[in-house]
């Protein structure tokens, strides 16, 4: 059974970022089209068979972010594929370069493309 199968759960019109996620797991692998929005495999076959008990709002940011957003304007490397944002997002500190240092905080304090809540702030 596809993933585009699977959203019949949702009606005759899922909305697209729905449709979006079932593609790129038909497109890819679950697994893979997960990782890309930075969810498991199982979180995304619960979304697609309308199951999932958690933040519906919060996956449907990430597929926006992750698979329909084509480009993000990154405040230390300049445009970069909103994918890549996410990941750099997920990474966790590490003082291995500066980069990888400046985006960390950067993601987590002045970036307005970033999904982290601020220091002091409710997530």
């Amino acid at each position: 059974m596809s993933a585009l199968d699977k959203l019949s759960a949702w009606g005759p019109t899922p909305a697209d970022w729905l449709v979006a996620l079932a593609k790129a797991c038909d497109q890819e692998t679950q697994g893979k089209a997960a990782r890309r929005i930075g969810y498991s495999a199982a979180t995304v076959s619960f979304v697609l068979n309308k199951r999932y008990m958690g933040d519906l709002r919060a996956v449907e940011s990430a597929v926006r972010d992750g698979l329909m957003r084509g480009t993000v304007s990154c405040p230390l490397k300049g445009e970069i594929p909103g994918e890549e944002c996410l990941h750099n997002q997920a990474l966790p500190f590490s003082a291995t370069n500066p980069q990888r240092v400046a985006l960390f905080r950067a993601c987590r304090n002045s970036c307005p493309n970033s999904r982290i809540a601020a220091a002091g702030e409710a997530a």
